[in-house]
């Protein structure tokens, strides 16, 4: 750009340099006033030093600094074959060079040794664009070799972001035993712990002479909290390596008293190794299932909020319309139990269990209830799930309590609870129970807070005048117990502690039947309905968290529409986004 100026023009030939360039090429290639030939091999390029010692701080120290090489007429240049130096002095008479697989990483090393850094960067993109899950791990490799952090960043990134593909590589195979326990031990890794054990086997089985030894270094990568119980219990116990190791037993018989006892006191000798936190890679998701939307259609869908983008995405609809199920998540699962088919001629109380896969987004048929049950309260705890009272095929109250091993599969009866009641609020913690008021068939508030002890199999209960909430769901944060609502605006916290009751903060409508989870600390809560000023009922779709830290309600935006006796739970699991819609 020409700009004029009280003292004069100033003039600015923008292809001055490059055409500079192409001339100092063109003396180059016509030997005309070459003052250095650089030889490799066979091969001899003249070349200008001005122009060498200009384009590198490696020329420049050769030709500048009274070393040997500024004297001789002809230098030996080491390292760079005679191929990779033509490409080389045609970048630095010209700019220019074609990257292609064949020379990137003779390029790549030529560019490095001669300090030619934007051409060092330039190969390093190129690679970065030819990355994939089969040769991630390779590149990690290649871009240790030549320093090259951009590479190994991203090459690092696709390595841990997609393990299912890296896991069946040739590459993953090759890899030394420190480097696959560092992969396998980073926190960032997006893997299910399951397939974190059988990738190692892989590894070992690769190679089992020489690698079977390095058993127990790989299974301590594996955090065996996260294994789905009958993995654990039917495939890792039983591998012939697993059983060969002594120290590896000893893992994993405390992990299994620790999994499958109710009493944490029974496991006292659990090694520090066991409280590894979740991989970063582990999401948790808030999911909608099923329940009555707008105009009170019974409905199917399944809906998943995405915290990123504040979407509701939806998934695999429910098998069949019912109504008043109760609905859980076990191990990265959802479990819908019990409730009226809406589609049969007369509808009443089933037994059946349907089973949810957010990794498959599929629904299949899980083992029936003992008790055809609907109107009903359902929790998990440790790998149970507890399914307590409601209402029977012939509509009489239950006071029944039956609970699901789901690593034997299998359905239990266990002590009934001392008054049925009807609506309860749910929840479980430190090995007990917790069923906060409700309502009696007559539809009477009951002011009780009923106590069942999961190790013990036995119930106690306890009068208050604390407790009078119908339709109100429970969620435990920390050592507390959260009861939101129940024809009631009020939020209440019951400490299992101090056995004492704090008030929290309000919501903004007096509301029932609504679903609450929690996620990272928070409590959230979805539709339901509400008591207007005049007594009359509305439907909700909104969507609201409370911190219990502020003592604060927030809306968090609405649903997709109206919705109430829905199921509302959180999953956490490895997201896997290509199953869903």
């Amino acid at each position: 750009m020409d700009e004029e100026s009280s003292e004069g023009l100033h003039f600015q030939d923008d292809e001055f340099s490059s055409g500079l360039l192409r001339q100092l090429n063109v003396l180059r290639q016509n030997e005309i006033l070459t003052d250095i030939i650089i030889c490799t091999g066979d091969c001899e390029f003249p070349c200008h030093k001005n122009v060498l010692a200009s384009s590198s701080p490696y020329f420049r120290a050769m030709f500048c600094n009274n070393f040997k090489e500024s004297f001789q007429k002809k230098v030996d240049l080491k390292g760079v074959d005679s191929d990779t130096l033509h490409q080389i002095l045609l970048y630095v008479y010209t700019g220019e060079v074609l990257i292609s697989a064949g020379n990137v990483l003779y390029l790549m090393e030529a560019a490095s040794m001669l300090q030619y850094t934007k051409l060092f960067e330039a190969c390093s993109s190129y690679l970065q664009s030819q990355l994939t899950p089969n040769n991630c791990l390779n590149m990690i490799r290649l871009s240790e070799i030549l320093n090259c952090e951009t590479l190994n960043t991203k090459a690092k990134s696709m390595s841990l972001k997609c393990f299912p593909e890296v896991a069946t590589s040739d590459d993953l195979k090759e890899l030394c035993v420190q480097e696959l326990i560092n992969y396998l031990g980073d926190d960032d890794l997006c893997a299910e712990e399951e397939q974190v054990f059988e990738t190692l086997m892989v590894w070992i089985q690769h190679d089992l002479q020489a690698r079977r030894g390095y058993i127990l270094d790989l299974f301590r990568k594996v955090r065996l909290q996260y294994v789905h119980p009958t993995f654990l219990f039917h495939f890792i116990a039983n591998d012939p390596l697993i059983q060969m190791s002594p120290t590896c037993k000893g893992i994993l018989e405390s992990a299994r008293r620790l999994m499958f006892s109710f009493n944490s006191a029974s496991a006292p000798d659990i090694k520090p190794m066991w409280h590894a936190p979740r991989r970063y890679s582990h999401q948790e998701f808030l999911i909608n299932v099923g329940g009555r939307k707008d105009n009170q259609q019974t409905t199917r869908d399944v809906l998943l909020h995405d915290q990123k983008t504040q979407q509701w995405i939806s998934l695999a609809k429910l098998p069949l319309r019912l109504y008043k199920f109760s609905a859980v998540g076990l191990h990265s699962n959802i479990y819908v139990l019990g409730g009226m088919p809406v589609s049969s001629e007369k509808a009443s109380a089933n037994a059946t269990v349907y089973i949810f896969s957010l990794k498959l987004n599929q629904w299949r048929t899980g083992e029936p209830m003992l008790v055809p049950r609907h109107s009903h309260k359902s929790l998990a705890y440790k790998n149970y799930i507890f399914s307590i009272g409601g209402l029977g095929e012939n509509q009489e109250i239950l006071n029944s309590m039956e609970r699901y091993d789901s690593i034997y599969n299998m359905w239990e009866a266990m002590a009934n609870m001392p008054v049925a009641v009807l609506h309860p609020a749910v929840a479980a913690k430190n090995q007990r129970i917790y069923l906060f008021g409700g309502e009696d068939i007559m539809q009477t508030p009951v002011r009780l807070i009923q106590v069942y002890h999961v190790y013990r199999n036995m119930w106690f209960r306890m009068e208050t005048r604390m407790v009078k909430n119908v339709f109100a769901p429970a969620v435990v944060i920390g050592d507390q117990i959260m009861i939101i609502g129940g024809y009631t605006r009020r939020t209440i916290a019951y400490d299992t502690k101090t056995n004492k009751f704090v008030k929290c903060a309000d919501m903004k409508d007096r509301r029932m039947h609504h679903g609450a989870t929690v996620i990272k600390h928070k409590l959230y809560v979805t539709g339901g309905r509400c008591l207007t000023t005049d007594n009359m009922i509305e439907d909700l779709d909104s969507f609201e968290c409370y911190d219990p830290d502020t003592d604060t309600w927030t809306s968090e935006g609405k649903l997709p529409h109206k919705l109430f006796d829905h199921g509302c739970v959180t999953l956490q699991c490895v997201p896997c986004t290509s199953n869903l819609p």
